[in-house]
């Protein structure tokens, strides 16, 4: 668990260092500077990471420089950079003006906000929730669809270990759980819709991201783990490799997602303190068009947005 730690640690220095590097050594922010350069950066939440990282480049690929997307817009080469490294990681950059936009894949918080103005903006690209998926080839697969939230925490907080304690029909084989690393978004969500103040039990193996996840839980026929929506739609986009267990009798489907009836769940967005520049608005007008929204649903998410 330690190594994981400082592996993660290691990761998000790198992601707030290569943002560091876009500003200047004076005391003042270079973002105008990089703005009227057409330059936009975003960093954070991994889940929204390859929607922006795809809408950016495509956006790149059509239009080249900032007025070919508007005759008002300079002559600048477009340059927009995205960089994962966890939630907290993308409001901490935006704060410390090493990023324009914070991804995060979660409510943001009341102190969050405080700490990026008045001028907080936020954008909610995406509704998702975690799954509580399994490897396709576990038994409970074939004889259980359901668990209540209090047996789903008692597993994840490491209370019940092996699969026959949650039917006896199971085998006796201990259960495996995966999580997303401590900085992410998802660790947040679930802990406060399902563990409430219990801890994740300290054997959970910590995953970088929710692809990286799903691709545990699914190489795991004893392994267990929150898959975002997303990340399960795309895992099993050619072949189920993961089975989705109802939550309280719930199943997490687009319909009680979008209700609230499917309890573990959360936004997907970016967001900012600072005043909207007119590049900034162009890209986020690209972000919420037919091509974003199509982007969204390759991803498996839910779009947050209609296209008029």
């Amino acid at each position: 668990m330690k190594k994981k730690l400082i592996a993660l640690f290691v990761v998000l220095t790198m992601c707030v260092a290569a943002f560091a590097g876009c500003g200047s050594s004076g005391s003042d922010s270079s973002s105008e500077a990089t703005k009227s350069e057409g330059t936009i950066m975003f960093c954070g939440s991994t889940s929204l990471y390859p929607i922006m990282s795809s809408l950016a480049s495509s956006f790149t690929d059509e239009y080249e420089t900032w007025n070919n997307v508007d005759a008002a817009l300079p002559e600048a080469n477009i340059s927009i950079y995205v960089a994962p490294g966890g939630s907290g990681v993308g409001v901490s950059a935006v704060e410390e003006g090493t990023a324009d936009f914070g991804m995060v894949a979660r409510e943001v918080k009341d102190e969050e906000k405080e700490a990026l103005g008045d001028g907080y903006q936020e954008f909610v690209v995406a509704r998702d929730a975690l799954t509580v998926a399994v490897n396709a080839e576990n038994p409970i697969a074939a004889k259980i669809d359901n668990l209540d939230s209090d047996t789903i925490r008692k597993i994840f907080a490491g209370e019940i270990t092996k699969w026959n304690e949650v039917d006896e029909s199971l085998p006796d084989a201990a259960i495996n759980v995966y999580i997303r690393d401590l900085s992410g978004g998802a660790y947040e969500v679930f802990q406060k819709a399902i563990m409430g103040d219990s801890e994740i039990t300290a054997s959970a193996t910590q995953s970088a991201s929710m692809t990286e996840l799903a691709t545990n839980v699914a190489g795991d026929p004893n392994g267990i783990g929150y898959v975002g929506y997303g990340a399960y739609n795309k895992a099993n986009a050619d072949k189920q490799v993961l089975f989705a267990m109802k939550v309280d009798g719930v199943e997490a489907n687009e319909e009680t997602i979008l209700s609230g009836d499917y309890k573990v769940q959360r936004p997907v967005l970016f967001c900012t303190g600072n005043e909207i520049t007119p590049i900034q608005q162009a890209f986020i007008d690209y972000v919420f068009s037919e091509t974003g929204y199509q982007v969204v649903e390759e991803n498996g998410y839910i779009p947050a947005f209609t296209v008029k």
